[in-house]
This record gives structure tokens, sequence and C-alpha cells, in this order.
């Protein structure tokens, strides 16, 4: 690693660690725990937090309740078994001017780590303990070893960074950090992509200085600045991926111009419709109620895209019951009025079967011309392809998609196996509740080309319940176009929400299910487990069916629903409860997607804290879908900070998008990112939230390069991002 001409990143990604000093076989294995088999792998394993050992403090100057470095030689250690039987490991450090107890709990081999006669520095809060100052699992880099043995000393009296390191790994902080300044030191001047006028613009320092900066700074002061210009770096390698893919996809395209009117998606219902008029305007004027704004800018913007020459290509946002199902039923209308087909598919079963019965609802009365039908019209067909399907029935609906006379088929992804083949694809509608990532959308768009005798790229709209942040939208979606519905129907009421933290509160939760029922209304009852569990004390749906009936809800018709029971015994209790032949449907997770009661107005939901805010949202969306006042309650109490936070915000807050907001700040990235498809895009420094406007200018340069074609002129670029994306990807998106 020595060359003269500046190194660039997918250099430094072909040099193994092994090519390191002091690297064998057992360092290669345990950074490889790590993620770190190059050095590129090692350069982008970033410090979590930085001791200033210029500012090292004695330990008669410590004061408790303050985050400190001290550094002392070890006097006494003594280990033992607590009450508890955690191990506990207690070390005396001294300095000239006083001493201090430093204790490790859970951490047995410190004792051999800090025999008496070693000097170390140790990082952490200054605690009390009957009266005496300690610190509790402090960060530890040993200094002198038992034999005097000194670390390199250039390093004491300076700003050290701390590594996620892993004892199981058997690596310290101070290993990598070597590892790190040897690569560093050995690597040289790195090539800088970005040009100067746009690093002036946004004020970021060059790529050298950014990882000296963040790996080796000489004052914490640097260390901003450098984070700050590996974060534009991680947003903009990320958005010119998404800005080429969108490109390909547009340069590859055969679009289809659906013959869709504006004025047709902006009708009231009992508007004037003719035999003439398009579906689309026939469906709106028959609906039972008026399109909020929302649907009808929404409407709008994919009304463009459908008109348009290139294939829609569409992310359609909603909060539960703000009305997505309608919007996404005119899509797939202004297919057909076009001559085309629609398909829509959802990420199970149960919830296709939900579609299609809700599609058939909707769509009931309306016509279409055909003329191989006796009088010239028929009704739609709207078919069903699952796994459930007798071959009989299977090869029906295949033999319908291939002549047309299926015009819209409901199914999971499974759609668009080798065997089903349309005769004119037009309008895929992907319900999305399990996000599929960048590349699944890409290859389900070419298999609807593929599966279509017209051999046209259909639209596309991917539909998610669950609101996304603006700034994770933009990373995990950024190759799709974004509209949100941000607008409940009229009349919807806010649904009232209790976090029940005492058995009083638990008391008149069940009262008022019992209320509500006597009402003629439904309750659901909702377990994180379907079984009891000893390792989990979680409430279990089984037992506490059982229990309910017996006591709470005594006198009550409780029925059951997890994912354990077959699919027609899950549909049969469904309709049970709908029927209202059952009051309370005790169930798991099972029910946040697909099942859509109305007359369901209360809502329980038992150890809330284990379940996730988004999660939660959407299980108290399950209520609320009638003209009826709705109740949320949440049972339990939280163990941890987070879980409180949690409940509190959705007592707080009916806002979906606000809680995603709340939930993106709990959670971070790393679950958003999820969404994403292998490779090394994901984020390693940037945080959605305090990165927002580094994302943005990020975005703008992106798009500009690559609306421009400025990434011709400069393979710098190509060869960078091809570290980032495997070889298929990588050949698709830079093929000339």
């Amino acid at each position: 690693m020595s060359d003269a001409a500046p190194r660039r990143l997918r250099q430094l990604g072909d040099v193994s660690v092994s090519q390191l000093r002091h690297v064998g076989e057992r360092r290669i294995e345990a950074l490889a725990t790590l993620g770190i088999e190059n050095v590129f792998d090692l350069l982008t394993f970033y410090p979590r937090r930085y001791i200033d050992r210029t500012k090292r403090v004695d330990l008669s100057d410590l004061t408790v309740g303050e985050e400190a470095a001290i550094f002392g030689e070890v006097k006494k250690v003594t280990s033992r078994r607590t009450k508890q039987g955690k191990s506990m490991v207690e070390v005396s450090v001294a300095d000239e001017g006083g001493s201090i107890k430093i204790v490790f709990f859970n951490q047995p081999w410190r004792e051999r780590q800090l025999p008496v006669g070693v000097a170390a520095l140790f990082f952490s809060k200054v605690g009390e303990y009957r009266g005496e100052r300690q610190m509790t699992n402090p960060v530890v880099d040993v200094i002198i070893g038992p034999l005097g043995d000194e670390r390199d000393l250039s390093r004491v009296g300076r700003v050290v960074p701390i590594y996620p390191a892993s004892g199981k790994a058997g690596l310290t902080s101070w290993e990598i950090g070597g590892f790190i300044e040897e690569s560093l030191r050995r690597a040289g001047p790195m090539f800088d992509p970005v040009s100067l006028a746009v690093r002036e613009r946004f004020e970021l320092v060059d790529r050298t200085q950014s990882f000296w900066g963040i790996h080796a700074p000489k004052e914490l002061d640097e260390v901003a600045p450098a984070r700050r210009r590996l974060v534009f770096d991680e947003f903009l390698r990320l958005q010119m991926l998404l800005a080429l893919r969108r490109r390909r996809l547009e340069m590859s395209a055969t679009g289809i111009r659906h013959p869709i009117a504006r004025d047709d998606v902006d009708v009231q219902p009992g508007a004037l419709v003719t035999s003439s008029s398009s579906l689309v305007r026939r469906f709106l004027a028959g609906h039972h109620f008026a399109l909020t704004g929302a649907q009808r800018r929404v409407l709008g913007e994919i009304a463009d895209d459908l008109a348009g020459p290139l294939p829609m290509h569409r992310l359609l946002q909603g909060d539960v019951g703000s009305g997505k199902t309608i919007v996404a039923l005119t899509a797939l209308l202004a297919a057909l009025d076009g001559g085309r087909q629609g398909a829509l598919m959802a990420p199970t079963e149960v919830l296709a079967e939900q579609h299609l019965a809700s599609m058939r609802r909707d769509l009931e009365g309306l016509t279409k011309l055909d003329p191989m039908v006796l009088g010239g019209e028929r009704a739609l067909s709207i078919q069903l392809l699952s796994g459930r399907l007798r071959a009989k029935e299977r090869q029906s609906v295949l033999a319908g998609l291939s002549s047309g006379a299926v015009d819209i088929v409901v199914g999971t992804h499974a759609l668009l196996t080798d065997d089903v083949r349309f005769r004119s694809l037009g309008v895929i509608v992907i319900d999305e509740q399990h996000r599929f990532g960048v590349e699944q959308r890409a290859a389900l768009r070419d298999k609807g080309k593929q599966h279509s005798d017209e051999s046209a790229d259909p639209d596309l709209l991917v539909m998610t319940a669950t609101p996304i942040p603006r700034t994770a939208a933009m990373v995990v979606f950024g190759d799709l176009d974004r509209s949100v519905l941000d607008e409940l129907p009229r009349g919807r009421l806010p649904i009232i929400t209790t976090w029940a933290k005492d058995s009083h509160d638990v008391n008149d939760c069940w009262l008022k299910v019992r209320d509500e029922v006597a009402k003629g209304r439904r309750a659901y009852v909702i377990c994180p487990l379907v079984e009891g569990s000893e390792r989990i004390e979680a409430t279990s749906a089984v037992e506490e069916r059982t229990r309910l009936a017996l006591h709470e809800l005594r006198g009550l018709s409780v029925g059951l629903l997890h994912g354990q029971m077959k699919g027609p015994e899950k549909d049969e209790v469904v309709d049970q409860f709908r029927r209202g032949d059952l009051n309370v449907l005790v169930a798991t997770v099972v029910i946040e997607v697909g099942v859509d009661v109305p007359e369901a107005s209360v809502i329980v939901i038992e150890d809330a804290w284990r379940f996730g805010l988004a999660q939660l949202h959407q299980l108290r969306g399950r209520v609320g879908r009638g003209d009826a006042q709705s109740y949320c309650f949440l049972l339990g109490t939280p163990p941890s900070d987070d879980g409180a936070i949690r409940l509190q915000a959705l007592v707080d807050s009916n806002d979906g998008f606000e809680l995603a907001e709340v939930d993106l700040d709990l959670r971070g990235e790393g679950t958003l990112m999820g969404a994403r498809q292998r490779g090394r895009s994901d984020l390693r420094l940037a945080n959605l939230r305090r990165d927002e406007d580094l994302l943005s200018a990020a975005h703008d340069v992106a798009t500009s390069m690559v609306a421009h074609d400025a990434l011709s002129d400069e393979p710098e670029w190509e060869d960078e991002l091809r570290l980032f994306v495997d070889d298929d990807e990588a050949d698709y998106l830079f093929k000339s």
C-alpha cells in the first residue's frame, strides 16, 4: 500500500487485513467477526466515542456524576459471585493524588487483564457506593503491562478513539486503533472524487483529512468536520446508486400510456356518468364517500404518471385508515380502461384473500365492454391466485389471465412465477407490508414485462401503511416517486389511547370492553405469544383466552386467532367475529394487517412494551374503522425507558408520521436500512435525523450528476460505486 498516486477506496477494498503487521490467523478471524476483512472495512469501522486524554483528571479531582478518563496503577484485585450469581471483579486503582474502586460485573476476564502492577486508562461516569467514589464497567486501555512492557506511549496524553471492540472476539479497542493508524500511514494521500467546488459549497474537508480526523484527531475539534465529510460521502454514494437505477429503468423502459383524464379522478359521489364513461369515473362517482383532499391530490399525481410515456414507479404512503385502497383500485381500473389487466400483490395469502373480498365488494356493479360475450358487456372479473386453489381452479385462473378474460388478479408475489402469463399487464399494485428492496422492485417490474404478451413495462404502485419519515424514504425508497396520504376521511374520530399502569386502570379496561360489547360492538385482545414460554414471561394467547373467558370476560363469546392455525380455521374465526358470533377475539399479531371489522371499537394490547412503535400503531388501526368512538388500552410495565417512551408516544399521538419520527429516534437507521438489499451501501456513520441537511445536499448533487451524465467523464466515480454493489448490479448500472 505505497503507490505514489492518491489511493482510491476500491483499492483499499482489495487489500486484505492479513497484509498489516501483527495480524496473524487469530486476529484475521477476530476481525472477521466484526465484519472486517480488508483495509476499507477497517477504515469504515468508526469510533463510537473519544477519550480526551489531553484533559485527564487526577483521582483527587474526580466529581461524582461526571464522565472522566483516569490513569492509574492497579493496587489490588479481587473476584467473587454476587447473591444473584453474577461474577464481580473489584479493582483498586491509585495515582499520586488518590485512589478509586472500579467494579466489573459479568466480566470475569478482567481479573486476568488487570493484575497488580498494571497501569491503565479507565473511562466511565463516576458513581458513588456507600459514600465512596467508584466506576462501574468502564472502558479500559492497558498502557503498561504486568511485566512493565509499555504500549505506544505516543498515544497517552492525546485524544484516543474508542472502537466498538468485542471481548468475545479477543480484540481491544487499542488494537483496532493500532491497525487503523497503520493502514492510514501506509495508504498515504487518498483520491477525492468530490470536486473542490462541491466541497467549498457545502464546507467539506477533503477525504484524506476526513479519515485522519475521524480516527486520529489531534484535538476533539477535528472530529466534527471529519464526520460531516464522511456522512456526506455515505449519502452521496447511496443517492447516486438510486439515481443510476432510476435512469437505467427509464432508458430501458417500454412504457404504456393509459387513457386516464384528470377530470375523471376529481369527481364527487353522484356525479353524472354515462355508459361511455370510463371505469375510473363510474367507480369514483358511485363511491359512498367523497374523496379527501389528499386522495384527490395523490390520484392527480398517479394520473399524470399513468398518462405519461414512462412507467410509473411510485410509493404510496398512507396512515392507517387514510384510504389507500381506493387510490389503488383507481389505478387498477385505469389499466382496464385501456384494455389491459391489473395485479395486486400482498405479502400473505390471508391479506390477499381480504383484498379480494373487499375489491369485489367495492367494484360490484361495474361492467366493461367485451365483444366475446353475449350482449357485448360483462361484469369485471376479479380472481385470486394462491397456493390454496385446487389444480382445476388454478388452471382456470391462469387461462383467464392468458386470454384476458380475468381483469384483475390478487395474490402474493408468487403471481409472477413462470407459469403465469398475462395477455396485457398494465398496472401492478404491491401492498408492501414487508418492504421489498430496490432490486426486488426492479425484478418484479421486469417479470411483469416478461410475463405479459404485450412485452411492455407495467406501471408500479407500491403501498405501505407504515409511515416513514421523509429522510428515511429518500434513502430506502429513493428510486420511487413518493405520494403521501396525510388526511383521514371526514367523520373519523381519533382513537382514545390509555396506558393502564396499575390494577385499577386494568380493571377499567375490561369494564370498557364489556360496555362496548353490550352496545353491539366487538373487541380485540392482543398477546405477544401463541403458547406460554418459561423463558419469556409474556402473556400467551392460548392461556389468556381461557383465563379471560373464565374471569374478566365471563359470559362473553371469546374466540382465538393465531398464526399457527390452518387457513380455513383462521377464515372461519374471522367470519364469526365479523358476524358478531364472537364478541371478543384474543389474537397474536396475525391481525396486524388484513382484518377489517368496522364494528370493532376497542383493542387491548397486553405486554404492549414488547411491540415496536410502528407495530403498535398498526395494531391500534384495527379499530376506529366505523363511526363509533374507539379505544385502545396498553397493558404492562416496560422494563426500560425506551419501552415507556414508546407507550407514552402512542398515548400522545394518533399521527403515524409523528410516531415514525419518534421511532427513528429510538431505533436508529438499522431497521429501516434492512429494507435495502445486500451490499456495502448501508449507513455506518450517518444519522437520518441529525444529518438531514447533508442528505438533501447529497441528493441534489447526485441527481444533478446523473442527469447531466457527469459520470461518463469521471470513471473514478464508477470505480468507487462498484465497491458498494455486487457484480451483477454494477454491470446493469454501468453498461454503456
